[in-house]
């Protein structure tokens, strides 16, 4: 956004407050601006008429008569001034002068509206234009792309597909190497004794509305999702929550967060569900010490090519198949992410309130989540699901 209008100067220079200051004597002025005229005269030689249009450009108001031609892109950064901006414009051929848009600006009280981002303008544009075409968000040079909570990433490559035009398998391709990427080495360990697949991308494609240039590759989009990740990481201290809290790496407490995010229909639900995935998975108690989830079925299933299924139209060969790294009977932590969890589920990840519960599942269409200590009490659970229209009694 704009700070603050430089209201009072005489042209647009790269610093109007110190023209401002130099007022007191006119001609003073007058004899510093014509020495400057005749060092960049004498300075560029050949290059004399470009010279001159700098030096208009920097001391005078005119103004194209606009509409304008072609198109360029124009970059706006946070912290810009009205000057900073004209001074880019002038520079990039939008406006005729850099004073004219800063007339523009200080004549129109929306201009402190002008948000930070890329636009796509025209080139020998009038000032008034340039600003109007600034304030309107349509023209920002960008695509912009909204990723839901809980979606694998090639659910979310098509999604960049379609609002980018690049195609998905670019998005695949260049996913391969998440630490190149930017995912730090510390989330490519597990204290377990599992190997992470270091080739795997799931789990640190953030969801939220992003806006990507329009000339950016998938490489380039990729790197800015994962670099929000990091940032929200950062902020929830996630790591070390992970590590101090629940003494387990950072990569378990995110797969827990990801089957979380796929299993809780409501937020009160994401950390006790995660909690009865701990239980399962790291105390010991629990008979096969596995997770035993459809989620994680439907994952193999997703990622293999094939469709998701019900719960009750899953079947015993496809919930026990021994080629499937996230099969019933794998025990412990599942072997990576499900899915891209937001920041409801990774918050219930690393704050997953302490109870006894192995069983969890949804009673009602609601979203409503029972718990169960024993498998009677499970089945209990799932025979009330039932009688409120939930289709597992097929199981």
């Amino acid at each position: 956004m704009i700070d603050e209008l430089d209201a009072a100067f005489d042209g647009a220079g790269e610093d109007p407050g110190r023209w401002r200051h130099r007022k007191k004597k006119g001609g003073g002025r007058t004899l510093l601006t014509m020495a400057l005229v005749i060092v960049l005269l004498g300075a560029l030689g050949g290059g004399a008429y470009f010279g001159i249009g700098k030096v208009k450009g920097f001391f005078s108001a005119e103004d194209y008569p606009g509409p304008g031609t072609g198109s360029v892109v124009v970059e706006v950064k946070s912290g810009d001034t009205a000057t900073a901006i004209a001074n880019t414009l002038y520079k990039l051929g939008v406006v005729k002068s850099a004073a004219a848009f800063v007339d523009a600006a200080k004549d129109n009280p929306k201009s402190k509206d002008i948000q930070v981002g890329s636009y796509l303008l025209r080139k020998e544009m009038k000032a008034a234009d340039a600003l109007t075409a600034l304030l309107d968000l349509k023209n920002k040079n960008v695509n912009k792309v909204t990723i839901p909570e809980g979606l694998i990433s090639l659910q979310i490559f098509d999604k960049l597909s379609q609002a980018t035009k690049i195609p998905a398998a670019e998005f695949k391709k260049a996913a391969k190497d998440p630490q190149k990427l930017g995912v730090p080495a510390l989330w490519f360990k597990r204290q377990d004794g599992k190997k992470v697949d270091k080739t795997n991308i799931e789990g640190f494609l953030y969801p939220a509305t992003y806006e990507f240039p329009k000339d950016a590759n998938a490489t380039q989009i990729l790197q800015t999702m994962i670099k929000h990740f990091n940032a929200e990481m950062d902020e929830l201290d996630f790591a070390n929550q992970a590590t101090s809290k629940l003494h387990i790496s950072p990569y378990e407490a995110l797969v827990a967060g990801s089957i979380a995010q796929v299993e809780a229909l409501l937020p009160e639900d994401m950390g006790p569900v995660a909690r009865v995935l701990y239980n399962r998975a790291y105390l010991g108690t629990f008979p096969c010490g596995c997770l035993q989830l459809d989620s994680t079925v439907n994952y193999w299933l997703r990622i293999s090519g094939k469709d998701a299924k019900a719960s009750e139209k899953l079947l015993a060969s496809e919930l026990h198949d021994p080629k499937n790294p996230y099969s019933y009977d794998v025990k412990g932590m599942a072997i990576g992410p499900i899915s891209n969890p937001g920041e409801v589920a990774l918050k219930g990840a690393i704050n997953a309130p302490k109870n006894q519960f192995f069983f969890f599942v949804t009673i009602d269409k609601k979203g409503t989540m029972a718990y169960g200590k024993t498998n009677d009490e499970h089945r209990a659970n799932i025979r009330k699901a039932c009688k409120n229209g939930i289709p597992l009694c097929g199981n």
